[in-house]
C-alpha cells in the first residue's frame, strides 16, 4: 500500500470526534477505547478505514500517545482493528456487532410507507420486475461504447478543462458555449428552431423531462401518453400527480383522432414520434401536423423526446416535431447518452422563449446548475467537428450489429419469433408468434444469461400487446450468436414442459 493510499483511508477516522471526560473516575484509556470501539461498531470508522498513527491521535485527541497506543492495542486484542507492519493500524473488516446490527430486525427496515412520500410510494409500488443487469449480457440496451479515436479525443479535450473542476456558480440553463453548440447541431441535423438562450443543459432525457413537468404539470392534470409508453417518462408522471391518459399506437405512430377523442381534456401529451419507444413506430407528418393543430386548439404542450434520432440507417429520418411547430407549442427532450457516452449525463431541453423564465427558476431549485467539466468537454467535442465523425463511425458498427442480429433471430427463432429490422434506434422489437407471456419469457431469458424487456408492463390500457426489446448497440457478433442461442433455448425448454 502506497503513503497516498494510506492517508485516502485515514481520512475518515481523523473526523471523528472522540469525546472524554477528564473529571470521571473512568481512566482515559478506557474511555478512549470505548469511544473508538463505539466508532467502529456504528459504521463511523469503516472497515478498512486507516486509524491515526498514535503521534497523530495524540495531538487529535489530546493526549499522550502512550494512551492512545494501549487503546489501540485492546482494540487489536479484541478484534476491532488490527496492525499492519509498517503501515498502522486499520479498523478491522469482521466486527460481529456490525454484522449483527445491520441485519437486525428492525434496522434500516422501515415500516411499509414509512418515511416515504407518495411520491417515493408510488415510484416503488409495484416494485421493478428485473434488476438491472449486468452491461455485458446479450441484448442490454442503452449500451454505448466509444471506439478508441472517441476516447482518445475526449480524453485529450478533458485535459483542457480540469481547471473547471473548482470555479463559481453557473448559468442554471448550462455553460454558454455547450448551449451554442447543441443549437447549431439540431438546427443542421434536426431542423429543431432554437437560440442558445431557449436551451436547458440537463443530466439527460430523464431530467429533462422532470423539469417539463414539474415546470407544466400540477398534480391531478391528465396527460397523455403512447400507449404503450416509455416506463421512466410514464413513472416521472405519476410520481408527480398526473393522470395518464392512454393513446393507441399504430404503424403511423400516435392515433390523433384518438387523442383528439379522450374523455379528458389532456394538460399535455408525451410523444416519441421520430422512434416510438418501444414499437418503433415513426409518427407520420399528416399525424404530426394533427397533434400540433389539436395541440393549438386545447391550449395543451407537446413534449417530444426525440432519444436516439441519430441512429437512422437506411434513409434520412424526418425533422424534428419541434421544426414544424408553429404554435409554439412544442417543448424538445434530447440527450447525449446513446449517441456519446451515459456516463457525461449530458441532455438538453428547448423551449419556447416565453417559458424561459419559468424554466430557469425551477431548474435552479432542481439542482441549482449543471457541473461545467462535461459541457466544456462536450462543447470543444462538437465545435471541433468530432461528433459528425464520431455518429458516422457508431452508425456503421451499430448497423452491422443490427443486420448480424436480425439474422440470427430469422435463423434459428422463426417459428417463434416476428422480427423486423429497424430503420432507426439501438435496439428492436421482437413479437412471439405464440401465445407467450413475454415478462414469463424474459424471467426465462434472464436464467439462460440473456437480457430481454417485456412491453406488456409498459402498457397503461388494459389488454396489452407482448413483445420483447433486444438491444443491439456494441453488440459483438460473439454477443449475438451466444444470446441468440439461449433464446433458442429458452423457447425449446417452453415447448417441452
Amino acid at each position: 500500500m502506497t503513503a497516498e493510499d494510506s492517508r485516502r483511508r485515514e481520512g475518515t477516522a481523523h473526523l471523528v470526534d472522540i469525546e472524554v471526560d477528564r473529571a470521571s473516575s473512568v481512566p482515559l484509556v478506557r474511555q478512549l477505547y470505548l469511544a473508538l470501539r463505539q466508532g467502529i461498531v456504528a459504521g463511523r470508522m469503516p472497515p478498512g478505514a486507516r486509524l491515526p498513527s498514535t503521534r497523530a491521535a495524540a495531538r487529535l485527541w489530546g493526549m499522550s500517545r502512550g494512551l492512545v497506543t494501549e487503546a489501540y492495542e485492546t482494540l487489536m486484542s479484541e478484534g476491532y482493528a488490527v496492525g499492519r507492519a509498517g503501515s498502522g493500524t486499520y479498523v478491522s473488516t469482521d466486527v460481529p456487532e456490525r454484522a449483527r446490527r445491520s441485519g437486525g430486525v428492525g434496522w434500516n427496515r422501515p415500516e411499509p410507507g414509512r418515511l416515504l412520500s407518495r411520491a417515493a410510494r408510488a415510484a416503488t409500488n409495484p416494485a421493478p420486475q428485473f434488476s438491472e443487469p449486468p452491461s455485458q449480457i446479450p441484448f442490454v440496451t442503452g449500451r454505448t461504447p466509444p471506439d478508441a479515436k472517441t476516447r482518445a479525443v475526449l480524453t485529450r479535450i478533458a485535459h483542457r478543462h480540469l481547471g473547471a473542476l473548482s470555479d463559481h456558480y453557473r448559468d442554471p440553463q448550462g455553460e454558454a458555449v455547450l448551449r451554442e453548440a447543441v443549437a447549431a447541431y439540431l438546427l443542421a441535423a434536426r431542423g429543431v428552431r432554437c437560440t442558445p438562450d431557449r436551451i436547458f443543459i440537463t443530466a439527460g432525457s430523464q431530467q429533462a423531462i422532470d423539469l417539463a413537468i414539474r415546470t407544466l404539470i400540477d398534480p391531478g392534470d391528465f396527460v397523455a401518453v403512447e400507449d404503450p409508453c416509455y416506463p421512466p417518462a410514464r413513472l416521472a408522471l405519476t410520481v408527480h400527480g398526473a393522470g395518464l391518459a392512454p393513446v393507441p399506437v399504430d404503424g403511423d405512430g400516435l392515433d390523433v383522432a384518438a387523442l383528439a377523442a379522450l374523455a379528458v381534456k389532456p394538460r399535455a401529451v408525451y410523444v416519441t414520434p421520430s422512434h416510438q419507444y418501444p414499437t418503433g413506430a415513426v409518427l407520420s407528418m399528416a399525424r404530426r401536423l394533427a397533434l400540433l393543430d389539436w395541440a393549438d386548439a386545447t391550449g395543451a404542450w407537446v413534449i417530444e423526446d426525440d432519444y436516439d434520432s441519430e441512429f437512422r440507417y437506411d434513409d434520412r429520418p424526418l425533422a424534428a416535431l419541434q421544426g414544424v411547430d408553429e404554435h409554439h407549442c412544442v417543448i424538445y427532450a434530447g440527450t447525449f447518452s446513446k449517441a456519446l457516452l451515459p456516463g457525461l449525463r449530458l441532455g438538453y431541453l428547448v423551449v419556447p422563449a416565453d417559458l424561459v423564465p419559468a424554466f430557469r427558476v425551477m431548474r435552479t431549485l432542481l439542482d441549482r446548475f449543471p457541473a461545467p467539466f462535461q459541457q466544456l468537454v462536450v462543447a470543444d467535442f462538437l465545435a471541433e467537428g468530432h461528433f459528425s465523425s464520431h455518429l458516422r463511425r457508431l452508425r456503421e458498427a451499430y448497423r452491422a450489429s443490427r443486420d448480424v442480429l436480425v439474422s440470427l433471430l430469422r435463423a434459428r427463432l422463426s417459428d417463434h419469433l416476428q422480427v423486423n429490422s429497424p430503420h432507426q434506434g439501438v435496439h428492436l422489437l421482437a413479437r412471439p408468434r405464440a401465445e407467450h407471456n413475454d415478462i414469463v419469457l424474459a424471467q426465462a431469458a434472464r436464467r439462460h444469461g440473456v437480457a430481454v424487456l417485456p412491453i406488456s408492463p409498459m402498457h397503461v390500457a388494459p389488454m396489452p400487446h407482448h413483445g420483447l426489446l433486444l438491444g443491439f448497440s456494441g453488440l459483438t457478433d460473439a454477443e449475438a450468436d451466444l444470446g441468440t442461442r439461449g433464446l433458442a433455448a429458452v423457447f425449446a425448454h417452453l415447448k417441452h414442459r
